[in-house]
């Protein structure tokens, strides 16, 4: 185990690497003058060139390229350009609000998309599961901006159920020990925070899990039905055997490795995919970030960014395959 995981780790490097470089590349692919954007449109050229000098924009890419990778491999990815402030501190702070929002939505995806699926297996082609399979279809289907915009009218403006926008109402206090507000406010007894906040993350998290929990089921139904059809099982039903134990203990216990897999990957790209939800919310994490980021044209922002997302995401998908050989001890890693 601990040779894999240590070649799994050095599988990192490469990973990152060109990441960076494609990351790289590309942003300075897309149209548009940094300067100009920071300056205005009134800005004289003489005053475009001193601010293009200033920040290494004129040099060959090669030479932009190495100056990042060496900060960056001593924890520096720079300053933003419009903010001024470091690209880590503001990561620091823009993510967990991220990780909170993501770490609400696969649990409503984990816990609704499972049960869905779970009772599918057991009762296939019944009404039930017509019903879940067709709303996993639609989830699938549906655009998450469409869903948030139509969430936001719904309960936000026309009922007054949830609020529309942001993260915590204006004029509610809470102390902030990990930047994740909903813990924060458990850690400090502070219920008025609490409720607060669950109620502004109940529609941009539902919005998010739309997707992983149509995928969580249909895979969950799928894996469920091939384990329901295996000899051990009808074993169990012929010895009289309670039926949630047989579904959850014998069953679920069998065919949670594919689902395994795609709750690992579905929590990587949220981290990632954030984007248009933050957007639409206004929810001040790393994907509204990026979003405003990426219009200005803010270099290291972005750079800083995706390595952040790409490091998340392989990081996930090494502690996932970690996490088989518990789930399944037959599993093991050489």
């Amino acid at each position: 185990m601990f040779n894999y995981i240590l070649k799994r780790l050095l599988m990192i490097i490469p990973v990152i690497i060109g990441v960076s470089i494609l990351s790289f590349l590309l942003i300075h692919l897309v149209p548009g003058d940094p300067a100009r954007m920071m300056l205005g449109e009134r800005a004289t050229p003489k005053q475009l060139e001193e601010l293009r000098e200033s920040l290494g924009l004129n040099d060959p890419l090669p030479v932009q390229y190495m100056r990042f990778a060496n900060k960056a491999l001593h924890g520096d990815l720079g300053r933003s350009v419009r903010s001024k402030l470091p690209v880590t501190e503001e990561i620091a702070r823009k993510f967990p609000a991220t990780l909170e929002l993501t770490l609400f939505a696969l649990t409503i995806a984990v816990i609704v998309g499972g049960l869905a699926g779970i009772i599918s297996a057991v009762k296939p082609y019944s009404l039930f599961d017509n019903m879940s399979m067709g709303m996993a279809l639609f989830g699938v289907s549906i655009p998450i901006f469409w869903l948030g915009l139509m969430l936001i009218w719904l309960l936000g403006v026309k009922f007054h159920i949830l609020p529309p926008s942001g993260r915590i109402s204006v004029g509610v206090e809470l102390q902030s020990i990990t930047n994740l507000y909903i813990l924060d406010s458990i850690l400090t007894g502070n219920w008025k925070a609490l409720k607060d906040c669950l109620a502004h993350i109940i529609m941009p998290a539902v919005a998010l899990a739309t997707i992983p929990m149509a995928m969580i089921a249909r895979v969950t139904r799928s894996s469920m039905l091939e384990v329901l059809g295996q000899d051990y099982i009808r074993t169990a039903w012929a010895k009289g055997l309670p039926g949630r134990l047989v579904i959850f203990r014998h069953a679920f216990k069998n065919a949670f490795l594919p689902v395994l897999t795609v709750i690992g990957l579905q929590f990587g790209y949220l981290l990632g995919g954030a984007v248009m939800t933050e957007e639409i919310f206004s929810w001040p994490g790393v994907g509204r970030w990026l979003f405003v980021a990426i219009t200005a044209r803010d270099f290291p922002v972005v750079q800083g960014g995706i390595l952040m997302v790409a490091l998340v995401f392989v990081t996930i998908n090494l502690l996932v395959d970690i996490l088989y050989t518990y789930v399944d001890p037959r599993i093991r890693f050489d």
